[in-house]
């Protein structure tokens, strides 16, 4: 009995050379449903951990600078500052390139190389709190490796998008980006508790308490994770996203989503210690924020799916400006409690702020394309088409800006200190970057005079 080329090709598992993939269809269903729904969670279990390992060490310096003149290492405010700034910097410089490294090197691969690179700043944390004279420029180098873990968010986050189909890639890179901003609190809350295991403190396990973790993930990683042929990069829908005029908008409001979120992580320890010096023991408590920041960010897709990406981005960065106010008023109140509590709502509007956030982008694509195609007389099922991969370089390209956002505010942090010794001029640096984002949000998506369905479309988004 003859069997239908489909027939064939229906019962045809995914063609495998090695680890690598060569056939790999996720919109088929029949495939999906075989075989590549199991190798996709495969892999996207693998890079889970992976990118929570990258954030764990990228945070790493934020636990550590707080306890360097318990263990005889006094540098100033400033210095300290430019501990938790360089891995920042690096971090967001690293993301460009990562994002090219999985098409060029493969899913597995590169997985396993950036999991190894993180024993380096590992190695070099372990070194420098050896012993008490370390000069000051070896922390720094130290805090810039640490840069890699920042990396890793680009890299995995492209790779899971090419294993997943396209109704199921919300859940999965929702998933993994959870998976990753979790590790700025478990970090926070493990190594200051290792580091003081015994008698005094020992920063040298802050490093140490990584590396065994950090070889068993490479190990899994070349073991049970894939690489796709299919991975290319798209070179022009970048060079397009480059020209579009909403990505800057959407980068701005990334910076004040994203940037706020991991600024305020690699900050918080930091500032209890500064702002109430009484309070130092609470130092510990820091993760509480990070972890909640982390958890909130499925909701921000979750609300913009019902009420509109655009509604609650502006909204939540009007709550941000709120709740800027309250960490404002704990300090100039000195109350501890207000401060506090007040950051823990900011962590948990900047995890809502990122979801919303990645939630517009789409939508707002897919409009201008079909703008571009009744001009053009383009078919609209092509429209479509590159506005999806032109929505994904976006992405790309606003996660590497979003993470200066996070330099910015260490940086605004910083020179407020060194120059009042109070932090009440980067709060309200803080307060007019979350009303200017809210601005911008109300008049490029929502203000009355845009065009009837292009405001229902951006709003949607």
């Amino acid at each position: 009995m003859s069997v239908s080329t489909a027939e064939k090709e229906e019962r045809t598992p995914a063609r495998h050379r090695g680890n690598w993939i060569e056939d790999w269809r996720p919109e088929d269903p029949s495939f999906w449903r075989r075989t590549g729904r199991k190798i996709a969670w495969k892999n996207l279990g693998v890079s889970i951990v992976a990118e929570h390992l990258g954030f764990n060490v990228w945070t790493l310096m934020s636990t550590v600078v707080v306890g360097l003149d318990e263990a005889g290492h006094s540098f100033g405010v400033g210095q300290k500052f430019w501990l938790l700034i360089l891995p920042n910097l690096l971090g967001a410089l690293l993301r460009v390139p990562y994002t090219f490294a999985v098409p060029r090197f493969g899913g597995r691969g590169w997985t396993t190389t950036s999991v190894c690179l993180l024993l380096v700043p590992c190695a070099m944390l372990a070194a420098a709190v050896a012993a008490e004279n370390t000069p000051y420029w070896f922390f720094l180098l130290t805090a810039a490796t640490m840069g890699v873990g920042g990396g890793n968010f680009s890299s995995s986050m492209t790779n899971i998008s090419f294993f997943f189909p396209e109704h199921r890639k919300g859940l999965a890179l929702g998933l993994n980006a959870a998976g990753g901003n979790i590790g700025v609190a478990v970090s926070q809350l493990l190594v200051p508790l290792v580091v003081h295991l015994g008698t005094g403190v020992s920063l040298s396990y802050a490093a140490l308490m990584w590396m065994p973790v950090i070889i068993l993930t490479a190990a899994l990683s070349w073991r049970f994770m894939n690489s796709l042929t299919a991975a290319k990069p798209d070179n022009g829908s970048y060079r397009e996203a480059l020209t579009s005029g909403h990505t800057p908008v959407m980068a701005l409001l990334y910076v004040g989503t994203f940037g706020s979120f991991i600024g305020f992580s690699f900050a918080f320890p930091s500032l209890i210690g500064i702002a109430f010096s009484d309070f130092s023991s609470f130092t510990g408590l820091a993760f509480v924020g990070a972890l909640i920041g982390s958890v909130a960010r499925p909701l921000g897709g979750w609300f913009s799916d019902r009420i509109g990406g655009a509604r609650i981005t502006m909204w939540n960065f009007l709550g941000l400006a709120a709740g800027t106010v309250g960490v404002l008023a704990g300090t100039r109140l000195d109350n501890f409690a207000v401060f506090f509590g007040s950051f823990v709502l900011l962590f948990v509007l900047t995890g809502v702020g990122n979801g919303s956030t990645y939630r517009m982008i789409p939508p707002v694509f897919v409009r201008e394309a079909e703008q571009r195609a009744a001009r053009t007389g383009e078919d609209l099922e092509t429209a479509h088409r590159a506005a999806k991969r032109r929505s994904g370089a976006v992405i790309g390209v606003v996660g590497a800006v979003g993470a200066f956002g996070g330099v910015l505010i260490n940086l605004i942090f910083k020179f407020s200190l060194q120059a009042t010794g109070t932090l009440t001029p980067a709060l309200m640096s803080v307060l007019l970057l979350f009303l200017l984002c809210a601005a911008t949000t109300w008049w490029c998506y929502l203000r009355a005079d845009i065009p009837r369905a292009d405001r229902a479309r951006a709003a949607d988004a």
